[in-house]
């Protein structure tokens, strides 16, 4: 099922450089040139999509691969979770960042990295920080990190083309072909569209990607660790101090899913911003983790 929703995002994104590339030639009257370059550049975004958009997101946040040695007790957390879900230890990384928190990246198990922030380490007692490895590697174990990368890409794609599409507009919009019947208010309209609806679609597809599949990695950390109260605990801790702190700027709002909490979530606001979020409410998260705790998880 993850494999028809990642081609879809690919193909998506793929639909979305040639859109791009169509409303451009419209604009500057270039007779499809455009199409052609944005097209391929699309082909190579989901080439570098599949492979490798997990070494991308570990530099953007200068993630660095620890050693047993380096961090054992983390390790041993790693390892035995990972054995309890049956999958291959991922690798171990940890990002130099204060702000607590965590994610998992990779396209399968077999090539599959979780990663948990210096902060989450500081703050989070052992039995937390065994829940939020849980959550993570429930993640790699439902097959969530391809598609949660991929979708990150595109959000990022998305973004460079509402970027474009402004700059088309300052420097382009007066570059028309007379000759061209298109490349008038018609081709205009859409490259506005495309600046005021992109963001709007980056923010729609992570949301489609994160919100459910945060339950069901919930649900196995329960499994894995048998200490639902743990995790709900560390969702408190999180949540209150992306809220409670400025939100870490350097945290790129194309990645925010990937993590377990929103590290933006601070200044994500109330109201209708609730409904654009790309993480279910952590108080229904925790609501659901304390009826684990009283019901028993089955394993």
């Amino acid at each position: 099922m993850n494999g028809g929703k990642t081609f879809l995002l690919l193909m998506g994104m793929l639909a979305l450089f040639g859109a791009f590339g169509f409303a451009l030639d419209r604009v500057m009257g270039t007779g499809g040139t455009y199409m052609i370059i944005a097209l391929g550049f699309g082909l190579v975004m989901n080439w570098v999509s599949f492979f490798y958009s997990d070494k991308i997101v570990l530099k953007m946040y200068h993630a660095r691969e620890v050693s047993e040695s380096e961090a054992p007790e983390l390790h041993t957390i790693v390892e035995n979770v990972s054995r309890r879900a049956g999958i291959p230890k991922p690798k171990v990384y940890i990002v130099p960042s204060e702000l607590p928190n965590a994610f998992a990246t990779g396209r399968n198990p077999e090539h599959a990295v979780v990663a948990a922030n210096e902060g989450l380490l500081n703050l989070l007692s052992r039995d937390e920080v065994e829940a939020v490895m849980a959550h993570e590697i429930g993640h790699v174990k439902r097959r969530d990190t391809l598609i949660q990368t991929v979708a990150a890409t595109m959000a990022g794609a998305i973004a460079m083309l509402a970027q474009g599409a402004q700059m088309s507009m300052l420097f382009g919009g007066g570059r028309r072909d007379s000759n061209s019947e298109d490349s008038g208010p018609g081709g205009m309209m859409v490259m506005l569209l495309m600046m005021f609806l992109a963001p709007l679609a980056a923010t729609i597809v992570q949301m489609s990607i994160s919100r459910t599949r945060e339950f069901g990695a919930d649900r196995a950390a329960a499994e894995y660790t048998g200490n639902p109260a743990a995790l709900a605990s560390a969702l408190r801790k999180l949540e209150g101090y992306a809220r409670g702190n400025p939100p870490d700027m350097k945290v790129n709002p194309a990645t925010s899913h990937m993590f377990i909490v929103n590290p933006l979530s601070g200044i994500s606001g109330g109201g209708i911003a609730k409904l654009f979020s790309t993480h279910p409410p952590t108080e229904e998260r925790v609501a659901r983790l304390m009826e684990y705790a009283r019901s028993g998880v089955r394993t």
